[in-house]
């Protein structure tokens, strides 16, 4: 769960100090050293050392991670210093905060080699290419399967389920001013229902009981009952999290169940994409380059999964055998164009605050 964990923390804007980090191949190179490429990003980001290895053979550059914290304050630390970058490529920028850093001009042009593998859903800026996708994902209501076995009560599998009175103070969620998929979450019902409904939809939803706490982890490891193969330590069956959640409840465990012990509200999901991008102004714009093409190889895509528990763009990635039999595939989940939610984002958070929070 470590890394699953780092994956979904709580997206804030807070600014946080950047702390440099060498990942991979190491060496004690800057910035600016013509043999290193500073990447930019969040604490989550993680690749096997392998792989770190086989791209400093490939194009001679070592790999330096500067870690800034949750995704939300990486993104603000760019936009904050956009005229003095602090490295080469800025990753981990989502779907749900893209406008923030494109509005800032805080990403160079740049066509990645592979995008052509990659399907035009996931790329949002295909136009400019200022920024190039490398991951997605799904956030979904998560259910404590023995729970609800135990209770004889069928699990929640749309929106409108939730707030049935059958599954009155079941639900815990995240702020959506502090929290990435809490963020998503509010999305999803933003594009169910509509730029007004939404709002009625969460005065039912508070009126059922849902919970509120700051960030993944607590909501996760705090609050969610099925958290840690089901033993977790709260009391609440459900909760807001990611369709890679049950996969991880199984890693290591010996001898592997059948199923997960946590399974998917699969109308619940909103689609979350992560990007890259070449900073502007960046001292290395060679290697930036470089590492853009190498974040969307082959190589890397088929890597990331069991390292970030997200799934790659690459249509011709094979995904490990954990999240082909244990996790769930969503056909249809909630989706919204950049612009609405760069148009919208920060009068929705106020108004859900306002509606649900005080």
């Amino acid at each position: 769960m470590k890394k699953h964990a780092r994956r979904a923390a709580a997206a804030t804007t807070a600014v946080l100090a950047l702390a440099l980090v060498a990942t991979g191949c190491g060496g004690s190179g800057s910035g600016d050293d013509s043999k290193t490429v500073t990447l930019v990003t969040h604490d989550s980001f993680a690749a096997s050392k392998k792989v770190l290895k086989d791209f400093t053979e490939k194009t001679g550059y070592k790999v330096k991670v500067l870690r800034g914290g949750d995704a939300g304050s990486a993104v603000s630390q760019a936009v904050l210093n956009k005229d003095h970058p602090q490295g080469d490529v800025l990753f981990g920028v989502d779907n749900t905060l893209l406008s923030r850093p494109l509005d800032k001009g805080v990403f160079a042009p740049y066509e990645a080699k592979g995008l052509g593998k990659v399907p035009e859903e996931h790329q949002l800026d295909a136009g400019k290419h200022r920024v190039t996708p490398v991951d997605t994902g799904d956030i979904c209501v998560n259910y404590d399967r023995a729970w609800f076995e135990r209770k004889k009560l069928a699990p929640p599998r749309t929106l409108d389920d939730l707030v049935k009175p059958k599954y009155k103070n079941l639900l815990v969620t995240e702020n959506v001013a502090s929290s990435s998929p809490g963020l998503g979450f509010l999305l999803a019902t933003a594009a169910k229902y509509g730029d007004k409904d939404w709002q009625g939809y969460w005065k039912k939803l508070r009126a059922n009981g849902v919970e509120v706490v700051d960030s993944w982890e607590q909501a996760y490891n705090d609050r969610f009952s099925g958290s840690r193969g089901g033993k977790g330590k709260g009391d609440r069956p459900l909760v807001v999290s990611y369709a890679s959640s049950p996969p991880v409840e199984v890693l290591g465990k010996k001898p592997q169940p059948k199923q997960a012990p946590t399974g998917i509200a699969k109308d619940t999901c909103f689609r979350q994409t992560e990007f890259a991008g070449l900073l502007n102004g960046a001292k290395n714009t060679k290697g930036g380059k470089a590492l853009l093409d190498f974040l969307v190889s082959k190589e890397f895509q088929e890597d990331m999964p069991l390292q970030m528990f997200v799934n790659p763009v690459r249509k011709d990635a094979a995904l490990p055998e954990l999240f082909t039999e244990y996790g769930e595939k969503i056909d249809d989940p909630a989706t919204m164009a950049p612009d609405r939610i760069a148009k919208n984002r920060e009068q929705w958070i106020k108004t859900w605050t306002s509606l649900v929070v005080k």
